[in-house]
């Protein structure tokens, strides 16, 4: 084998590590940041829901205080340590309105919907 074949064996084993390594990175990059992008597009959507109820004309801290009633009622005891606005559902008129919240107590996550009735917000589902 020649001089110039050599290098370009060498050359194109080269390149091929390169390759190989690039993938690999780009591969743990991905899978690092996967909990990160999913973290903020909840947060994006939480955001929405918020809006969509404030533009709704629902007092937030109206609706968020129903709700932790509401699960402090179905669950004495157990603490929430979050509480977020998954989803709002607004179909015409305002007794039909119902507010989706994701709760995360200790060891578990419940979704909880509130119905409007009258004016005032009244537990519907506890799961």
């Amino acid at each position: 084998m020649s001089t110039l074949g050599i290098v370009a064996v060498i050359l194109l084993v080269v390149l091929l590590l390169l390759a190989i390594g690039g993938f690999i990175v780009n591969r743990r990059r991905g899978v690092a940041s996967a909990p990160q992008f999913h973290a903020s597009v909840d947060e994006a959507n939480n955001d929405l829901a918020a809006a969509h109820a404030v533009d709704n004309g629902w007092e937030p801290s109206r609706v968020e205080a129903a709700a932790r009633r509401a699960f402090a009622e179905r669950r004495p005891g157990e603490e929430i340590t979050g509480l977020a606005l998954v989803q709002v559902i607004d179909p015409p008129g305002t007794d039909d309105d119902k507010a989706v919240f994701r709760v995360e107590a200790r060891d578990n996550a419940h979704h909880l919907t509130l119905g409007r009735r009258g004016g005032e917000w009244i537990l519907e589902d506890l799961s």
